[in-house]
């Protein structure tokens, strides 16, 4: 069985509180967070990106797995924020935890869902036996307009995946995709901030895809929401989540270890990684988890997984995730304007 070796999380320190934007902007914070479901956001400091994240998410995998990292034979880095247009991040992320060149590293986007892309093909690459382990990372410093209403929620954050079939915490069971050409959301080259497709970002987007690539797992896994102990979904707010979840059939138990977007807001690419990790943190040998991300433009991808002994060894070997979330200082809109290059000279 191919699954998770290792796993961990990262998520600046600063946050910015739901009020605090409203405050500018002359809306209703009340509103506003029961509205989307969101309370505060993670905002990274100067000195943060992509490429930070994801090598901190990516050290705690390694210090869970505890294996070599010249071991690791692929990496795969799914943001749609990488630092650079033209420079990859994943051999920056390669080098930076001493793995071997001897691998195949490849930057991957696909808007929120190129996290889950990576873990897909790091399981593909591990099961035919062309690499031993690979690392699979999904980070994002997203971007939202002066006003607009992803400032409200868009954040920044990662998790990271080592991927084998050698002691794995969990065990990946199936995997299923659902993909269409649906433009509701995006950003060309040389633009500051995307554009979306407001209210058609919902029910044509996300909830088409999230709710076909869940009920095509079920379908392919012979499987029912009451089987699962955990589920967890692509969260661009609160509100989208909790429906995804009812819709589907699952309660508010199982889904509820997995939505963080009321406290450190979406963090894109890393939305998913994160609360499955959050999910690992406390679920027990045998528990089943249902998966299912969703990256705008537009598509779904969904996993079962099996945790099994392991994660008992290896749960405290690394930060928790709440433990990275719990840890926080606030900012101002000026601090996190200036944080978030907001202000042009």
């Amino acid at each position: 069985m191919v699954g998770i070796v290792g796993y961990g999380a990262s998520v600046p320190s600063y946050r910015i509180k739901v009020e605090e934007i409203a405050k500018v902007w002359g809306d209703d914070p009340v509103a506003l967070s029961n509205g989307l479901v969101v309370n505060e956001k993670s905002v990274p400091s100067a000195d943060e990106d992509t490429v930070t994240i994801a090598v901190t998410a990516a050290r705690h995998a390694l210090a869970r797995a505890q294996i070599d990292p010249q071991k690791i034979g692929a990496v795969y880095v799914g943001s749609e924020s990488h630092p650079y247009a033209v420079k990859p991040t994943a051999t920056i992320v390669a080098e930076a935890i001493g793995a071997t060149p001897d691998l195949t590293a490849a930057d991957l986007e696909f808007a929120c869902k190129a996290g889950t892309a990576g873990i897909q093909m790091s399981m593909g690459l591990v099961d035919s036996g062309m690499v031993e382990y690979a690392l699979a990372i999904g980070a994002d410093t997203s971007q939202g307009a002066p006003g607009d209403a992803l400032e409200y929620t868009a954040s920044a954050g990662g998790a990271a995946y080592i991927i084998g079939n050698k002691d794995t915490v969990a065990d990946f069971n199936e995997t299923y995709s659902f993909t269409t050409d649906t433009p509701d959301f995006y950003r060309r080259e040389g633009q500051d901030y995307p554009s979306h497709g407001g209210r058609f970002t919902g029910e044509p987007a996300y909830f088409k895809h999230v709710l076909n690539a869940a009920k095509g797992l079920f379908e392919k896994t012979d499987s029912k929401p009451e089987d699962y102990d955990f589920a967890c979904f692509h969260q661009p707010n609160g509100k989208f989540y909790l429906r995804a979840g009812k819709k589907l059939g699952f309660t508010s138990e199982q889904i509820k270890q997995g939505l963080l977007t009321p406290n450190i807001g979406n963090t894109y690419s890393g939305a998913v990684p994160l609360a499955l990790s959050n999910i690992l943190d406390v679920a027990e040998p045998g528990d089943k988890i249902f998966v299912v991300s969703y990256g705008s433009g537009a598509g779904s991808d969904s996993f079962t997984l099996t945790v099994n002994d392991e994660i008992n060894k290896k749960r405290n070997l690394a930060p928790t995730t709440e433990e990275i979330i719990d840890n926080k200082k606030y900012v101002d809109y000026a601090v996190y304007a200036k944080f978030k290059g907001k202000i042009k000279m």
